[in-house]
């Protein structure tokens, strides 16, 4: 029996979707629940599985496709089953379902099916164990490796003998390369979203620096009692995030948003945590983020961190923030300025920590030290506020009771 596979219903403010990339051929068998192909949207990759198991039989949409939900990628025959694919599913019938009992993301068991790996040989470092998509790579990447050196031919750049009036010839080399590929969904909408912060707000940024030792002391003193009783590392982001609450609280516009001529204060704290990805920066959201402790903000960023590796995550996953946190320091940063997420007016930056010497009580001493951005909207926060705020923080982090007391 035939069927059509359709585009699946897109989230919510999203019209069309591209099509990425097909991952079977027309005539190909696929079993149950394969991925088919990859639509790429403005924020989230939507992988399209197979109904059953059965024949991909014909392809509507190429690669590269615009598409809407509803509309018609291909052609796919439920009943049949050809006779190889047959024979390569019964010699293969204890593999496939060694590996249909493991708890695999669809992107992490595309790879190992496209790879011929068994996920028995790897050792995941997810929760519980669970093989990600990062440890797949490493494990492929790792074998590549492990090849013979001599297997892989030493490219050659074209060379062109250029004869001149001279007796003796020239050798001069044309090898430039260039690739041209169409940007992503994902990488023009981001474009599109950094250019329109900086047409349509007076930006500012104001830069402060905070010293880390008793964040860093607290954290060695507990962390490893915090990781045995809730299973979770102690980092570094739960406490800024919970230091930008208590600023956002004291300085509310910091929180808000503009409208038109309307000014939106968030009575909610939901925080956008920038993270980098293989596709682009997105940036998933801990929903009422003052809502929880500790422990459940680092669940929620190790969370978004692996669907983010995995590639899972969900169009709710990345909507909404009333603010933003940006970790460069991760990459090496010193110092940077942060550009807004509109709508928000504001996004605070991290940078490295470097031991630097500082002036304590008329003496010079050697101290963790960590430079911060707040870029802000002038339209609505003023610099007093602005400079104000990243104290708190400031203060907030050299003086973590602030934090757990509440005061």
């Amino acid at each position: 029996m035939s069927l059509e596979i359709l585009v699946p219903s897109l989230p919510e403010s999203v019209s069309d979707a591209t099509l990425a990339t097909w991952h079977k051929k027309p005539g190909e068998f696929v079993n149950k629940n394969e991925n088919l192909v990859d639509l790429e949207t403005d924020k989230i990759v939507l992988e399209v599985p197979a109904p059953e198991s059965g024949v991909l039989t014909e392809i509507i949409q190429q690669d590269g496709a615009t598409v809407i939900a509803g509309e018609v990628l291909a052609i796919f025959d439920i009943q049949a089953i050809d006779k190889t694919a047959k024979e390569s599913s019964e010699t293969e019938e204890t593999e496939t379902l060694s590996t249909e009992d493991l708890p695999l993301s669809p992107a992490v068991r595309r790879i190992l099916q496209e790879n011929n790996i068994d996920p028995h040989a790897l050792h995941g470092s997810g929760k519980k164990g669970r093989l990600t998509k990062v440890d797949v790579l490493e494990y492929i990447e790792s074998l590549k490796k492990e090849q013979p050196q001599a297997s892989q031919p030493t490219p050659v750049a074209p060379v062109q003998t250029v004869q001149v009036d001279t007796e003796t010839p020239v050798v001069s080399s044309n090898f430039r390369p260039e690739q041209r590929v169409p940007m992503t969904r994902l990488r023009a909408k981001v474009a599109e979203r950094l250019l329109s912060a900086q047409q349509n707000a007076a930006m500012l940024t104001t830069f402060n620096e905070v010293n880390m030792q008793s964040v860093i002391n607290l954290r060695n003193q507990y962390k490893d009692r915090f990781q045995n009783k809730h299973d979770i590392k102690l980092g570094f982001m739960s406490f800024f995030i919970k230091a930008s609450i208590e600023a956002l609280k004291k300085y509310p516009a910091i929180n808000a948003s503009i409208d038109g001529n309307d000014i939106i204060y968030h009575g909610y704290y939901d925080m956008g945590i920038a993270v980098s990805t293989e596709r682009g920066l997105i940036v998933p959201v801990i929903k009422d983020a003052d809502q929880l402790d500790f422990a459940g903000i680092e669940k929620s960023i190790f969370n978004y961190g692996t669907k983010a590796k995995e590639g899972r995550l969900s169009y709710e996953d990345l909507v909404g923030g009333t603010f933003t946190i940006t970790n460069g320091g991760i990459f090496g940063s010193m110092l940077s300025t942060p550009i807004l997420n509109p709508p928000q007016c504001a996004i605070l930056g991290m940078h490295s920590i470097k031991e630097r010497a500082v002036v304590e009580n008329g003496e010079i001493v050697i101290r963790p030290i960590m430079y911060l951005a707040l870029s802000y909207d002038h339209r609505l926060v003023d610099g007093k506020e602005a400079v104000q705020f990243l104290v708190t923080i400031k203060e907030c982090l050299e003086s973590p009771a602030h934090l757990l007391l509440n005061i």
